[in-house]
């Protein structure tokens, strides 16, 4: 048994079970959700309790039938406010290990701080996986290194950057490109299986992290980084703002969705505008990359019916004079297109 392993999969493989437990929405289920979308071979399947109000829209299995399945790991798929493991899914997690199953979480609230957990592990021979348990990593030093970045950046939180620098992956690599998304919060870390749970990272070292995390490369290749956050949000600017000096980027994409009443859990917040967002996000970058350009806006549409959300795009384009896309409704080959274009190979 360990509960103290690197961050990546071969201590927690796949396939997965998901485990939604009692998610209340939509979007506390965005680490599921997210596996789902880039990696559905790895799923067999979700867990949820009986008061659970989303699905991911794999089969229903408990524990026992998840193993017969194939399952090697239950993923804890929610987050929370706060990122705590309530009595009901402690219980869970020790029933999964039971049934023989690995258990990975990206919640704050470590797996190894329950002995109740460790415990099923060690009789189990089962291995628990903390993803937010960052590796160590230097203070930053902002000294220029080789390679290209792009880093993805937000009005506000949960935008829709992870899917948006996914997105950039495959279009670049569909293009013949060397392209490595770097995953920096734990739904990356489990698509990209390894990165840095930045959030989790001392706040003098989430610099040197991402320097960690995106070291020189000498390939032409490029390094696609999974941005966190907003410098407009009250509660995670620290966070971004570290992201934007330690990635040294390239280029921005700019991450929105429309319509968003405020920002999110702080209705006392408006969003900002997206001309007001993109320079104090060029002008943060400049620190340590001061070529640094914006290429694209990506836009989270999905709440507009079809017209609206061409309509979003549109407008956005005409204000900033950049691409505006949807990754997932019209893909991002017209932001690559750009940054081609503004950061020649």
């Amino acid at each position: 048994m360990s509960t103290d392993v690197p961050a990546d999969a071969s201590h927690w493989p796949p396939p997965f079970l998901l485990y939604l437990g009692n998610a209340p929405d939509d979007l506390a289920a965005k680490t599921a959700r997210g596996l789902v979308q880039f990696r559905p071979e790895w799923c067999v399947g979700q867990f949820r309790g009986p008061e659970c109000r989303t699905s991911v829209h794999v089969p229903d299995m408990d524990f026992a039938q998840a193993r017969a399945a194939g399952a090697n790991t239950m993923i804890v798929g929610v987050a929370n406010a706060g990122g705590r493991l309530g009595a009901e899914a402690v219980a869970d997690i020790v029933a999964a290990l039971d049934a023989g199953m690995n258990v990975a979480s990206g919640l704050h609230e470590r797996l190894a701080s329950h002995p109740e957990i460790v415990e099923a592990a060690r009789r189990n021979g089962r291995h628990l996986f903390d993803a937010r348990t960052p590796p160590p990593t230097p203070v930053g030093n902002g000294l220029p290194r080789a390679g290209r970045r792009l880093l993805t950046v937000g009005t506000d939180c949960s935008t829709g950057k992870m899917y948006a620098t996914l997105a950039l992956e495959a279009e670049m690599r569909g293009r013949g490109l060397a392209a490595d998304f770097r995953a920096t919060g734990q739904t990356g870390i489990f698509i990209a299986g390894r990165g840095i749970p930045i959030d989790a990272v001392i706040a003098d070292f989430i610099s040197g992290g991402i320097e960690w995390l995106s070291p020189e490369r000498h390939d032409g290749g490029w390094d696609l980084i999974e941005g966190q956050g907003s410098l407009f949000h009250p509660s995670y600017a620290g966070v971004s703002l570290g992201l934007l000096h330690g990635a040294q980027p390239d280029a921005l994409v700019l991450c929105h969705e429309p319509g968003r009443p405020h920002m999110r859990g702080l209705p006392h917040y408006p969003l900002p505008d997206l001309a007001q967002t993109l320079e104090a996000n060029l002008a943060a970058a400049r620190l340590t990359s001061p070529d640094v350009v914006a290429v694209g806006l990506a836009l989270n549409t999905s709440k507009l019916d079809a017209a609206a959300a061409a309509r979003a795009c549109r407008e956005a384009e005409d204000l900033l004079g950049l691409p505006a896309q949807d990754p997932v409704r019209d893909g991002v080959a017209r932001i690559v297109d750009r940054l081609l274009d503004a950061v020649p190979c």
